[in-house]
């Protein structure tokens, strides 16, 4: 099975006064290098970005047409990327720097026999960290006009997906800069 990766870095961060999170740093990395990190085992990785920066890695950059579209149309862009190399496909944001390789391990485990897992907080809530079946995914993809600010639960409701609990502070995301301070302290 090929395991690949999408980090969705494209968003707006209107809570963080429209910053690049991507680039915003975390004991003294940015959030797109974690993200990254949380790939070890995938073959390839693709980042969804309005644009390109070095990255220790070589990943593949890819934006959606037109930009911003929000995850489902992230997603759908960086499988399309993917050229239909992974049979299995990560999902991840990149403002959830605690999910780890070790997280996404735990996801593939999960999502076996099944269409995918998705990372969910201590109170149940689907987090935007997943793997899914690529070919499953392929099944219920929506057409191009429809990608475009589709909610992904809209998306993902008829996949049979594990819910994997989040141990620890995987699911925290940064969406503020409280936030990214909390994380920091």
């Amino acid at each position: 099975m090929t395991f690949c990766g999408i980090v969705l870095a494209g968003g707006t961060a209107a809570r963080m006064d429209g910053v690049d999170k991507a680039s915003v740093e975390l004991d003294g990395r940015t959030l797109l290098a974690h993200a990254i990190d949380a790939y070890v085992d995938a073959d390839e990785v693709v980042v969804v970005a309005p644009g390109a920066v070095h990255t220790e890695r070589p990943v593949t950059f890819v934006c959606e047409d037109p930009p911003r579209g929000g995850p489902v149309a992230g997603l759908l862009t960086g499988v399309d990327a993917l050229l239909r190399r992974a049979t299995l496909v990560g999902v991840l944001a990149v403002d959830m720097p605690r999910v780890t390789a070790t997280t996404m391990r735990r996801l593939r485990e999960a999502a076996a026999g099944r269409d995918g897992a998705f990372l969910h907080d201590a109170g149940g809530r689907r987090q935007l960290a997943g793997v899914l079946d690529a070919r499953r995914l392929g099944d219920v993809r929506p057409g191009l006009e429809d990608q475009h600010g589709m909610a992904l639960h809209r998306l993902l409701a008829p996949l049979d997906l594990a819910e994997v609990t989040s141990s620890g502070h995987e699911a925290v995301d940064v969406d503020t800069w409280t936030d990214l301070r909390d994380l920091r302290g």
